[in-house]
């Protein structure tokens, strides 16, 4: 490829704020404890916000900050408008808008829709009785009986946290759907009345000056009208899956696009939505192409899912460089052509951290490979999305922590549904390496601030175990280290602000893998003009590896190592997890 390949692309990109931004998800309850109580706080995010802006981002995504009892962190709300007492109140979140605001960052916060909490006035209004004018605010229904006469749920779906997707009301004699948990009940979005009250709470925020949300479990707020009993894909269990039919349902674009003119458009705000289970292009497109007029862009998922087991997450899996390749092109590619968005990011607060799962946080290795991931981040088109720690290469727990020190409600039961199976004694080493790899706990660890006890987190006894290797792994050690981790995300996002048409709204090309080698990922990204064109390769293995291409002799070395080499005669040399960015201009 010579310094040019095509004279123009169609037009010039249409830009968009959401579409420039960079974004730091805060997961309030680890962020820092201000009033030593070990849980993370508001007061504890307002005094880091000049760390925040140093970052080079210009967003933040607070995970869910409402009032909760905390049955799945903050993804079962109460009330809307509060806010969970030891997180703080609503002056501080006023304060936070303020913060920020003056500092040029804006804010999303978690929009949880598809169900509430047990808790909620409205379900506690909607149990009362079977007559109660909510009651159709969730979903409601009869018991079937078997041959014996014993009470069965109404139909045969699985909870996604295991077990039956119904739970048994004593008092009315029904049961209720709860996806999720038994205190998390599914609202009925086709009741008009609950939609509205809804909207009105979304309404209450952005009056406020939020500037948009991450909308929880998007697409399962529209069930099949029947409820029907789903296929039967895993014989050993009762329960099957029923995302055949509360996955992306008949009415869910409906719903999106009411919202969107009832609510986001009266905004100058962004949308991202979680997409579950209906993952295919077709199913993305009518969610994200712009003249559908629904949601920004999407969390597909796939990228947090490249290491699950063949039927369920703490199955045995491994990452594969290819699917890494093939998720890529498939969404940076598809995007363009539908004149939709991408997001781009490898690690949430549902995931085990990608720099253990998918490159190496072994010691030799781990500062390299964070800045490689960080590359493939900084430098590919779409909204960017970065977990807190990611910046200073935080890792997934040790292999010495036993079962214990997890404690999230999904690992938990997964590991004791597995226990229960296999019976007392069982060998369970098998399911502690998958939940050392993908346990939420490890997006949700504690933040690694400084060397002093619980890393500088909390004065009090941490809500959950910090990562043990936070005495050299933290903010501290790496901040005035030109050479460190922190300090490389914050060239690289710096030079995706000043290069934004190459790499946010430029087009991407993958390099065939008789190019690149099957252990490098490569690929180049270009902007609209066709004049300027990046290089990046991306060395996921430990061993050098050596790309050869030609035609790329004399381009200069953009970021990543030593920044004075050129593309040589002979190529490019990369290290063990090792990643470079070259460039024509």
């Amino acid at each position: 490829m010579g310094s040019i390949e095509q004279s123009t692309m169609a037009s010039a990109p249409e830009k968009a704020w959401w579409k420039e931004a960079v974004i730091y998800q805060i997961y309030p309850a680890s962020f820092l404890d201000s009033n030593s109580d070990g849980l993370g706080d508001l007061p504890g995010i307002l005094s880091k916000l000049d760390y925040i802006k140093s970052l080079n981002v210009d967003t933040i995504w607070l995970s869910p900050i409402f009032k909760s009892p905390q049955n799945d962190m903050g993804y079962d709300i109460s009330d809307y408008r509060s806010i969970h007492e030891p997180y703080g109140n609503v002056e501080h979140v006023e304060q936070l808008i303020k913060g920020l605001h003056e500092r040029g960052i804006r804010i999303l916060l978690d929009l949880v829709v598809n169900h509430t909490s047990d808790q909620h006035e409205w379900f506690k209004e909607s149990r009362l009785r079977r007559n109660s004018p909510k009651r159709d605010w969730y979903f409601w229904r009869d018991p079937k009986f078997d041959s014996n006469g014993q009470r069965k749920p109404p139909n045969n779906w699985a909870s996604i946290f295991g077990g039956s997707a119904w739970t048994w009301d004593e008092g009315s004699q029904q049961y209720y759907l709860s996806l999720f948990l038994p205190s998390q009940p599914d609202l009925n979005w086709a009741n008009a009345d609950m939609r509205r009250a809804t909207y009105d709470d979304m309404v209450f925020w952005l009056d406020k000056g939020v500037d948009g949300y991450r909308i929880d479990s998007m697409n399962l707020m529209s069930k099949h009208p029947d409820l029907p009993d789903a296929p039967i894909t895993n014989p050993e269990s009762e329960f099957q899956s029923g995302a055949l039919y509360f996955a992306s349902g008949p009415r869910m674009h409906e719903y999106i696009k009411e919202m969107r003119t009832e609510v986001f458009d009266k905004y100058d705000c962004m949308t991202v939505g979680e997409l579950g289970f209906t993952k295919d292009e077709k199913s993305v497109s009518e969610y994200v192409a712009k003249h559908r007029h629904e949601l920004n862009m999407l969390f597909t998922g796939d990228i947090v899912d490249m290491d699950f087991g063949a039927s369920s997450k703490y199955g045995p899996g491994e990452f594969k460089l290819q699917t890494l390749r093939d998720i890529t092109k498939m969404w940076q590619t598809m995007m363009p052509k539908i004149d939709g968005w991408n997001s781009v990011y490898m690690d949430n607060h549902d995931s085990g951290r990608s720099l253990s799962r998918y490159a190496s946080d072994k010691e030799e290795f781990r500062a390299t490979a964070a800045k490689m991931l960080a590359t493939y981040m900084g430098t590919l088109s779409g909204t960017l999305f970065l977990l807190q720690g990611q910046e200073i290469g935080m890792a997934n727990v040790p292999e010495s922590w036993g079962i214990e020190d997890y404690v999230d409600v999904e690992g938990r039961n997964a590991y004791n549904a597995i226990f229960k199976q296999r019976g007392e004694g069982a060998d369970m080493g098998d399911v502690m390496k998958e939940l050392r790899k993908k346990a939420r706990d490890n997006g949700r660890l504690p933040m690694q601030w400084d060397a002093s006890p619980n890393s500088g987190f909390t004065k009090g006894n941490s809500w959950m175990r910090v990562n043990d290797d936070y005495q050299k792994w933290n903010v501290a050690s790496q901040i005035d280290d030109e050479d460190s981790v922190l300090s490389y995300w914050k060239e690289i996002l710096a030079l995706r602000r000043k290069e934004q048409d190459v790499f946010v709204y430029g087009r991407f090309e993958m390099l065939d893998l008789a190019k690149s080698g099957k252990d490098v990922l490569g690929y180049t990204m270009t902007d609209f003009t066709g004049q300027k064109k990046a290089l990046v390769l991306l060395n996921f293995s430990e061993k050098r590896n050596t790309f050869a291409e030609r035609e790329y002799a004399g381009w200069k070395k953009l970021i990543g190592g030593d920044k004075s080499q050129s593309f040589g005669e002979k190529g490019a040399t990369l290290e063990a997890y090792e990643g470079f960015v070259f460039c024509n201009w």
